[in-house]
């Protein structure tokens, strides 16, 4: 395997930075401090108050605050990083991606006080930053790029007359964007107004500049990247290609090395020389210097034929892969080529190992249109292998059967996951000796990574890679558009809610003082004749609730002394003992809960038995009280399987009262008139005044939370009450606008175009 030689060369006697400080947070902050460490070079993180506990900040040497949570106030906050490398004596700064990663202001602003940016020069950021200036850049050096109109200071109606000559479909894409952030799709000339609105308000809020460009849309089109490294000494070469083809809304989700298209040709080889030669010379035409991607639109009708999209000037997402196959630690070239060293691989040198495969995990719930998700982590296991020591260095990867598997992550057990950033929170990378052998070890990674307390996309992510067409290489960036109204989600069924409906119990012995002797005391259900049984009610996802009957209580002899095999005690009435579990009007079967550790239960239901992660939450009273007569219920559990997790409520009488009359008024039509916020976040546009007659399906209000753009609109006709006007911050669940119904419309109001929450359209889109 190809890994860096220094031994003999400049870049080994070349000094390196003692102190680095790394501008950006998340599990990227982790990796490059990984790599700093690794170094002897002193890491020197910087965060925000939402961040002040995060892993980020914790494995780094020094850490600097450097501001409140908005991202406009510290992460973007050119200043303020400044200033936190004159504190700590840092030398360099790597920037990791996104937020400051590709700024041309940040670059100079380092330049005049003497600290080294590891990326490239300020030419190359500014040339490459402005998708209009790096196509016509790049095509002087014999790359290929799109057919389109790229000019710059074009209005909406240069841009409405030009997309003639471009023809439909086409893309409206931000001149300062990238990584398909702000880019929007037009089918038909009739929908361009509305969209170059849209454009320019996105690219506005998420570059600060709002320019746009038109392209032809390529259909069918494969995404591929090619990795380049170049250094000061007029070195440049590349490291393959990544396949990105798996898209939602041109975000990459799945990415692979090298790309199965071109390993599947008898002449990929020779294609992968040509399009690497290409990326290269798009490097030189800006003297290129450190770590990039040069992303290609490539036909999968005609693999020879490819074009040029834009050249990332930074670490990407997705730089894992690439490693993985190479053995080339990508960091560490940056930091060394930032120091004046020079490149010690040759094109020659570097040979393509195996194949690999990421999936990035995204706090988001798929199954309602992406939401993100937020909450604090309860339980984390991201890596298969015995459980670590509380306070070990967290592990980022290992060997398994079939081949190896790293993750690289922001999460540990007690963080919160907050609507002020990204919805990413970490990524599964593996690797096999073949893409089959990388699938099928991503795949068991997948199955066994647990974080509960939120919602994750980890089911999603299995069902991608296991689609036919995905593991038969056939890819395009539309597939997963194509593909996803066919997924079929897994649901809260009767094993999950017997392992509740015990471990609820369980948690009620264990916690409560021992009953006085005598059955009046008793809380097992005592009566002349059969004992009645316990009744637990659980709130589902869907708003629903399950009424769980549980009676019996037959000893097995398994863990008669009331622990967990591990040694943690545990309610003795539950554990190991077998019971009869009803479930709704079903009939009553036996089930058994055992604890092997306090993190799982294993469940044997009708001879059936599963495994599940577990983690409780509780609240309210310590000690028994009117309202609260029995102590150590958990209020809400959280379990996980097979990369398959749920949140299950733990209802009292009065809580299943409010869902059961909420259901009974779904099931009348009554439509609820109030659209709320589905998260925090900020209001970005109200396109209505308050008063106006609205009909059902109307635009509201735009939230912006996690990066995304939700739209909120109204549930049925009627005339709008307004609560909230452009640039509120906002809580979840608070109420944004209320629809009046006309007079005779109350209880009538239908909504077919939007989702199952209060009053969310469909179209969104990260940026």
């Amino acid at each position: 395997m190809t890994t860096p030689s220094l031994a003999g060369t400049p870049a080994a006697t070349r000094p390196m930075f003692g102190t680095v400080l790394v501008a950006n947070r998340g599990e990227i902050a982790c990796r490059v401090i990984r790599t700093l460490k690794a170094l002897g070079i002193r890491p020197v993180a910087v965060y925000s108050d939402a961040d002040a506990g995060a892993r980020h900040v914790r494995e780094a040497d020094t850490a600097v605050r450097i501001g409140p949570a908005a991202a406009t106030e510290s992460y973007l906050n050119i200043g303020a990083i400044v200033e936190a490398c004159r504190r700590t004596g840092a030398e360099a700064v790597h920037p990791g991606y996104g937020f400051l990663s590709e700024n041309v202001e940040f670059a100079r602003a380092l330049e005049q006080a003497g600290i080294a940016f590891i990326g490239p020069g300020v030419e190359a950021l500014n040339i490459m930053g402005d998708k209009i200036r790096s196509k016509n850049q790049v095509a002087g050096y014999g790359v290929p790029v799109v057919p389109g109109v790229a000019q710059p200071g074009m209005t909406d109606a240069q841009l409405a007359d030009a997309a003639a000559g471009v023809g439909f479909p086409l893309l409206i894409k931000p001149s300062a964007g990238g990584g398909g952030k702000g880019m929007h799709v037009v089918q038909r000339p009739e929908d361009l107004a509305a969209t170059l609105a849209t454009a320019r308000r996105v690219a506005a809020s998420a570059f600060g500049d709002d320019t746009l460009f038109l392209e032809r849309l390529v259909t069918t089109p494969r995404h591929i990247e090619v990795q380049v490294l170049a250094d000061n000494h007029g070195n440049v070469i590349h490291l393959g290609e990544r396949e990105c083809s798996l898209q939602r809304r041109h975000q990459k989700v799945i990415e692979e090395a090298p790309s199965p298209l071109l390993e599947g040709l008898p002449d990929g080889a020779a294609i992968r020389a040509r399009i690497g030669e290409a990326a290269c010379n798009a490097a030189r035409s800006v003297n290129y210097s450190g770590a990039g991607t040069v992303e290609f639109l490539v036909s999968d009708d005609a693999p020879d034929q490819f074009y040029f999209m834009e050249m990332n000037t930074r670490l990407q997402v997705e730089h894992p892969v690439t490693e993985m196959v190479t053995g080339i630690d990508l960091v560490e070239w940056q930091v060394r080529i930032a120091a004046g060293g020079e490149l010690t691989v040759r094109q020659a040198d570097v040979e393509l190992h195996g194949h690999a495969a990421e999936a990035r995990v995204y706090a988001e719930v798929p199954e309602r249109n992406f939401l993100p998700s937020t909450g604090t982590v309860l339980l984390l296991d991201e890596l298969p292998g015995p459980q670590q020591r509380p306070g070990a260095p967290a592990r980022v990867a290992m060997e398994t059967g079939r081949g190896r598997v790293r993750v690289d992550s922001s999460l540990m057990e007690g963080v919160e996951v907050s609507s002020s950033y990204d919805p990413m929170i970490s990524k599964v990378i593996a690797w096999g000796e073949d893409r089959t052998a990388a699938l099928d070890t991503l795949d068991a990674a997948l199955a066994g990574y647990t974080a509960l307390g939120l919602d994750t996309n980890v089911e999603y992510l299995r069902l991608l890679i296991n689609d036919a067409d995905v593991r038969a290489g056939r890819l395009e960036t539309g597939l997963i558009e194509r593909k996803l109204p066919g997924l079929s989600f897994r649901r809260a069924a009767d094993a999950e809610l017997a392992v509740a409906a015990l471990f609820t119990l369980a948690m009620e012995g264990q916690n409560n003082t021992p009953p006085a002797p005598g059955p009046w005391q008793a809380r097992n259900g005592w009566r002349l004749g059969a004992p009645a049984p316990r009744l637990v009610s659980l709130g589902t996802p869907d708003g629903g609730v399950a009424a769980v009957r549980v009676s019996g209580g037959r000893d097995t002899g398994a863990e008669a002394d009331g622990t967990a095999s591990d040694g943690t005690a545990l309610d003795s009435t539950v554990s190991g003992r077998t019971f009869l579990v009803a479930v709704g009007d079903g009939p009553a079967r036996p089930a058994r809960l055992e604890f092997p550790s306090r993190r799982q239960a294993v469940l044997t239901l009708d001879g059936r038995t599963s495994t599940y992660s577990i983690a409780p939450v509780f609240r309210g009273p310590a000690d028994p009280t009117r309202d609260s007569p029995v102590v150590g219920r958990p209020a809400e559990l959280f379990l996980g399987n097979g990369g398959w997790s749920c949140r299950l409520d733990v209802l009292s009488r009065e809580a299943r009262l409010d869902r059961v009359l909420a259901a009974l008024q779904r099931e009348e039509g009554a439509t609820d008139p109030a659209v709320r916020s589905p998260m925090p976040g900020t209001v970005v546009s109200v396109p209505v005044s308050d008063g106006d007659t609205v009909a059902a399906g109307q635009l509201l209000v735009s939230v912006e939370a996690m990066k995304m753009e939700h739209q909120l609109v109204a549930p049925l006709d009627g005339t709008v009450h307004l609560t909230a006007r452009p640039g509120d911050l906002v809580k979840a669940d608070q109420v944004l606008a209320t629809i009046h119904p006309r007079a005779g419309d109350e209880g009538a109001g239908t909504n077919t175009d939007t989702d199952a929450f209060n009053g969310e359209g469909a179209r969104h889109g990260r940026f």
